[in-house]
């Protein structure tokens, strides 16, 4: 299993924002995410900077450890300018992004342009026509599509991905459709968990029994489109489950190894931020990033 970090853009680059992402690095993380909102939750009142910028500007403070969004979403997002944006960055950062990629929800960027919130259908319908798009306009020089919501007229796309056919696509998914989603376009699929089960006061196992749930709902989509569920990686995005595994090393070896056993390739942890949702002791989690992953690696 892979470890991974999301780093919140909540810190201005020249007091301590670099100096994080460069620090991610040094830790020995896979790959550094970050969220892909115009605001967040409790955050929504302080520092918030924009997810493409700060990636590229992490590319260029980095060499090795590869970044991405966890994720991006249509709420504010058009495949069109999208594309040329990730294009791009995957130039400057000599081919290190992912882009994790959901159908959003209804926090801040759902009516952040004017728009009425979308119902479900309409957020699913949205989100099954963005990705196939976005897939064509990342892997051909010249795409036109007339969509019932996203449009492209000769769109070029020169030189393309550093990253070939494209840069993967993690797609977070739990619903049928966005699951189908994963299967078709997904190099990896995202889960968070079950929120009802926080919701409901559930345990860890409870949560653990619902993301396997998941797991195989994500195998009969891919056996339907005749893929290998193997094929795709699992991607556990911690933090939104009853567990708790930035409290000791032991707490989240215990929490990795049970995600392991699940299949999951990669477990990404939110990097400590004070006095927020996201607050933990970072002595904790520097320890956890090399003494807990040599112990998942069995050094």
């Amino acid at each position: 299993m892979q470890l991974s970090t999301v780093i919140l853009p909540v810190r201005r680059w020249s007091e301590g924002g670099r100096a994080v992402w460069q620090h991610a690095e040094e830790l020995g993380f896979h790959t550094a995410y970050t969220y892909d909102h115009l605001s967040w939750r409790t955050f929504r009142d302080q520092t918030w900077f924009g997810a493409v910028p700060t990636l590229t500007a992490a590319a260029a403070a980095t060499s090795r450890m590869r970044l991405g969004t966890l994720v991006t979403s249509p709420n504010f997002r058009h495949p069109v300018t999208l594309a040329k944006e990730l294009i791009s960055l995957d130039d400057i950062s000599d081919g290190r992004i992912t882009l994790g990629i959901g159908a959003g929800g209804n926090g801040f960027d759902a009516t952040a342009l004017g728009q009425e919130q979308w119902s479900p259908r309409e957020r699913a319908d949205r989100f099954a026509e963005f990705v196939p798009l976005l897939d064509k306009l990342l892997s051909q020089d010249v795409v036109s599509h007339e969509g019932t919501h996203y449009s492209a007229d000769e769109v070029r796309n020169i030189p393309g991905c550093v990253q070939r056919p494209r840069l993967p696509f993690a797609v977070a998914a739990t619903g049928p459709r966005g699951l189908k989603l994963a299967a078709r376009h997904g190099q990896a699929w995202v889960t968070t968990g079950d929120p009802k089960v926080v919701a409901q006061g559930g345990t860890s196992a409870d949560s653990r029994n619902a993301v396997r749930g998941q797991i195989e709902r994500l195998g009969k989509a891919c056996a339907e489109l005749g893929r290998e569920p193997g094929e795709l990686r699992k991607i556990m995005l911690s933090g939104f489950t009853p567990d708790r595994p930035l409290d000791s090393v032991d707490a989240f070896v215990d929490f990795a190894g049970a995600y392991a056993e699940l299949g999951f390739d990669e477990l990404v942890l939110h990097w400590p931020i004070a006095d927020s949702v996201f607050e933990a002791d970072l002595a904790v989690f520097e320890r956890i990033a090399t003494e807990g992953a040599a112990q998942l690696a069995g050094e």
